[in-house]
């Protein structure tokens, strides 16, 4: 049996200044990523638990400018409709929000989950089919903390219609659509996150009961 690696006080104590300084970027400089950064990241994104050892993420990279401006319309019109289902000062702090980098970013990329992966051989799926779902999540996690660990920001689109996503970037029908991701390095950085700032939300300590 082989020993795990010994992590240093000073280690933890950056590790949770990374947790801490996670963002969700929307605001991107033009620069590249350096070549193969982004494969790289993907590739660590994979070191993410699954239920059953299914790794059932597939990630899409998007380099299509026709499906990038496809992608753009969607959004629009689904932040529209969003728009629309508030009221009063909530719709208009919601219309000062900027949601996506999707013009900006210089790398995007959609994350599906494999409901159908042999991969595991449906071990643990059984009784909580939606595993499959969180494991993607949990890869988009890992990713998404290897990325600010290098400076490198990543911006999460919800605001999207799934089965038009589906669409335009030729997914296969038994895929589900976890979100759309923006990656690039971020033209700016502040202590608290933007939908605090501006007074959307505020972070609350976790609910925790004991039975």
């Amino acid at each position: 049996m082989t020993s795990g690696p010994e992590f240093t006080s000073d280690f933890r104590v950056r590790l949770v200044d990374l947790f801490r300084w996670r963002r969700d970027v929307r605001r991107f400089k033009p620069a590249p990523l350096p070549e193969g950064a982004l494969e790289r990241l993907l590739d660590l994104a994979s070191a993410a638990p699954s239920v059953g050892l299914s790794q059932p993420w597939r990630f899409v990279v998007v380099e299509s400018a026709e499906r990038r401006d496809a992608v753009r319309v969607c959004f629009e019109r689904c932040n529209a409709e969003a728009l629309a289902s508030f009221a009063g000062e909530r719709a208009a702090l919601y219309a000062r929000l900027k949601l996506a980098g999707l013009t900006e970013a210089p790398c995007q990329f959609a994350v599906f989950a494999d409901r159908t992966t042999g991969q595991g051989h449906g071990l643990g799926r059984l009784t909580m089919p939606a595993t499959i779902e969180y494991s993607a999540v949990m890869a988009v996690h890992t990713l998404w903390l290897a990325a600010r660990a290098e400076g490198i920001g990543m911006g999460w689109v919800s605001i999207l219609d799934p089965a038009e996503m589906a669409t335009i970037l030729d997914a296969p029908p038994e895929w589900t659509l976890i979100g759309y991701f923006c990656v690039g390095y971020p033209s700016e950085e502040h202590s608290v996150p933007e939908l605090e700032r501006e007074g959307w939300e505020v972070r609350r300590p976790s609910i925790v009961i004991t039975r």
